[in-house]
Order: structure tokens, then C-alpha cells, then sequence
């Protein structure tokens, strides 16, 4: 059954250095706030897991906490690349990152089958792409009914899974609407999953199109309201486009990235016990 607990209570006790976490969200409900409080916490050695890391991961990878990134498509939304992302693998900085890249329905398959008990997925994908080369995790299978070869994929199956969500109610039962995406397969697939949620009410009501998470598939429910800024909650919050546009700019220069997260995230006069704690080293902010 889930708990309602604060964000940095449900971080503290779920997440550990080394633990595989998944954030996913599609467009909207993308859990930022869970993010930021996992780098507020210094985690370290993460593999993070996300069908398409955005804006989110740059900033978890430049903050030093992921070793490893699963995804199928990475990029800043309407504006271009992920420049922390982009400098981590082209440069090691802060430190190498290594990567595993799927295609979405590759993804989505992983998911589908993490969630259903199942070792892997099976899709007819990947043909005509260099994938299978490049991804250990991509194999070809024969089909034992028509010989058809087929692509096979493992399951995945996080230690935590982190979602935002319109509202829960008092028991822990998530709802959520709008866009989705795979939120509740990821849910599912995981050890233990975190959601953090605009609103806890007493009782939810019926919204057309949406989805409810039992609290019994719930390990955690936060109530951060616009935990999903810059990106949106439908029905509670609007997409902050102009951030997503500054993000760019922000993100090419390692010491305005450094200088983002100590004023937004971190705070100014923990950033250098920070930058210690998480093999930083010691790095000059705008203002010391």
C-alpha cells in the first residue's frame, strides 16, 4: 500500500547510489521535481532509464548523478540537443556516461514485458538500423511457430520508478489523464515506484480518458503541486516554453549549468560540500 510521504522522505528511502531508476512521462507529467530532489541528495552511479530524456536527465547527467542511460530518442523538445547529455558522452564530462539506445517500441516492449512477469519483449523491429550492432540488449530470434525472425529485447525492471500525476486520494490511488505514455507499465515493472502529484484529495472522481493506479502498485505518493514544471500537468498547469528555450543556453556552458543548479537545486552555500560529494571537485560559481 502506498505511503504519503514527502519527496525527500520517498527519495531517502527508495533510492540508493547504484539503484536503476526510471522517470517517464510523455510531453506532460514529467516528474522534474523527483529529479531535482534526487540530485539534491547527491546520488551517485544511477542508471537512469527514460524513453526519451529530456530535459530532466541533462540536468540529473550534468549534476554528476548517472552512470549509465537507457533511452530510445534524447533531445530538448523543439529546441535541439541536451547539451549535458551531449558533453558527457563527447567529452566525459562530468564523467563518461555509457549508453544503451533502443528504439521507442523497442522501449515500450521492455516495459510491456517487465510489467507482465516476462524475461523480454518480442517485436518485429530494428530492421534496416544499425541498432543490433550497436546494443548488446538487441537480438534475433527465430519465431518457433513460422520461422519468422523477430527482435527480442529484456525486460526492464527498475529498483524505482518515478511518475507525476494529476491527484491521488487519501489511500494512495493515483489518477491521471491526458497524454500518456508508458507511466503505467513503468509503474508496474518496477521494484518500488514513487508519484508525485499536484493534489491529494478524498475521493477521486471520474475524468474521462483517464487511468488509476491502485495504491496497492504504489510504493510512495508525494504532493508536490507543479512537479512536473517546466512541463505541464493537463488540467492544473501550462508548458513553460520560454524555459525550455533558455535551457539551451544555460546548458552549453558548464558554469552557467553550475551556476543553475547551485541557485535552483542545490542552494549556494551547499554547492561546494556538493561538488565534493559527487567527484565534482571544487568549481567556481558566478558570485563566490
Amino acid at each position: 500500500m502506498a505511503e504519503i510521504l514527502s519527496l525527500s522522505d520517498a527519495v531517502e528511502s527508495h533510492v540508493r547510489d547504484g539503484s536503476t531508476i526510471a522517470m517517464e512521462g510523455f510531453t506532460h507529467l514529467i516528474p522534474h521535481a523527483a529529479g531535482h530532489e534526487i540530485i539534491r541528495q547527491g546520488r551517485r552511479n544511477l542508471h537512469v532509464i527514460r524513453m526519451t530524456p529530456d530535459m530532466i536527465y541533462d540536468q540529473m547527467i550534468g549534476a554528476g548523478c548517472a552512470a549509465k542511460l537507457t533511452f530510445s530518442w534524447g533531445g530538448n523538445p523543439g529546441v535541439g540537443s541536451l547539451q549535458r547529455f551531449r558533453d558527457a558522452v563527447e567529452n566525459g564530462w562530468p564523467h563518461k556516461i555509457e549508453i544503451e539506445e533502443h528504439s521507442h517500441a523497442g522501449m515500450a516492449a521492455r516495459y510491456v514485458a517487465g510489467a507482465s512477469g516476462l524475461p523480454f519483449g518480442v517485436l518485429r523491429g530494428y530492421a534496416g538500423t544499425d541498432l543490433v550492432e550497436q546494443t548488446s540488449s538487441i537480438k534475433t530470434i527465430k519465431c518457433p511457430f513460422t520461422g519468422e525472425d523477430l527482435t527480442a529485447v529484456p525486460a526492464i525492471n527498475p529498483d524505482v520508478t518515478f511518475i507525476h500525476a494529476q491527484r491521488a486520494d487519501k489511500n494512495g490511488n493515483v489518477q491521471l489523464w491526458g497524454l500518456l505514455g508508458v507511466q503505467r507499465e513503468a509503474v508496474l515493472a518496477a521494484k518500488a515506484s514513487i508519484v508525485t502529484v499536484e493534489e491529494i484529495v478524498d475521493e477521486l472522481s471520474p475524468i474521462a480518458g483517464s487511468i488509476v493506479l491502485p495504491s496497492w502498485v504504489v510504493s510512495a505518493v508525494c504532493c508536490v503541486p507543479n512537479g512536473a514544471h517546466p512541463s505541464y500537468a493537463s488540467g492544473y498547469s501550462e508548458r513553460d516554453n520560454a524555459f525550455y528555450k533558455a535551457w539551451d543556453d544555460i546548458a552549453k556552458d558548464r558554469e552557467l549549468f553550475l551556476e543553475w543548479i547551485s541557485q535552483h537545486i542545490i542552494g549556494t552555500a551547499d554547492f561546494a560540500q556538493y561538488c565534493d560529494s559527487v567527484g565534482l571537485g571544487r568549481l567556481v560559481v558566478a558570485g563566490e
